[in-house]
């Protein structure tokens, strides 16, 4: 079985759903690799190159740079999911969880109640957590515990490769709300990955 980082293992995640489902779309800061710029766009594929390479395949129309304003980016992202669309949302750090908390703690994590069980909500916010990488105070928390107790949200935060890939697929095909945690100081940990898709149920 091949040895993969953790990068490696979301970007294959992320490309596999989004063949196998025309819903899939990912927006996000510089999720196409840089906005408008000839020649940049796909060029590093998201702050740690999560993203590289989707652009290429999928075009403008599925992988969607927008402007930094995180309010925005959950908000659309939180409609998309409601009218039919799996949008993974990329939050860079997930220190901008209190700009865009109304978008995913009162709307997006409400949706099913407020329409009696009716409503799906398909979305998958990734990101960063931890310290490290000098990026400091603003940009190096992990302040996911406070979304573990949301009625309507699920939280994961994969600790391998393996657990990364498999979380992540089932994150995309969850009809819920997830928030993914991706340590920054992980991204190039290594282990075996298959190369096909699979699934890890939330909470195995």
């Amino acid at each position: 079985m091949p040895q993969k980082s953790i990068r490696q293992a979301l970007n294959e995640a992320l490309a596999q759903e989004m063949r196998r489902d025309p819903t899939v779309i990912v927006i996000g800061e510089d999720v196409a690799g840089g906005a408008g710029t000839e020649g940049q766009r796909d060029a590093y594929g998201g702050v740690l190159g999560v993203t590289k390479g989707l652009f290429a395949e999928f075009g403008e129309a599925r992988v969607i740079d927008t402007p930094i304003t995180e309010s925005a980016i959950m908000g659309a992202a939180a409609g998309a999911a409601v009218t039919g669309l799996r949008p993974v949302a990329e939050l860079m750090f997930s220190d901008f969880f209190g700009v865009c908390f109304d978008q995913i703690f009162n709307q997006a994590a409400k949706f099913r109640y407020m329409f009696g069980g009716k409503a799906k909500t398909p979305l998958v916010i990734r990101t960063m957590i931890g310290a490290g990488r000098s990026a400091a105070a603003q940009h190096s928390q992990s302040p996911y515990h406070i979304f573990t107790s949301v009625p309507g949200l699920k939280c994961v935060v994969p600790s391998n490769a393996y657990d990364a890939k498999g979380l992540l697929i089932q994150a995309i095909r969850d009809d819920d709300p997830v928030i993914f945690c991706e340590h920054k100081l992980m991204y190039d940990l290594r282990s075996e990955v298959p190369d096909e898709p699979y699934t890890i149920p939330f909470g195995e």
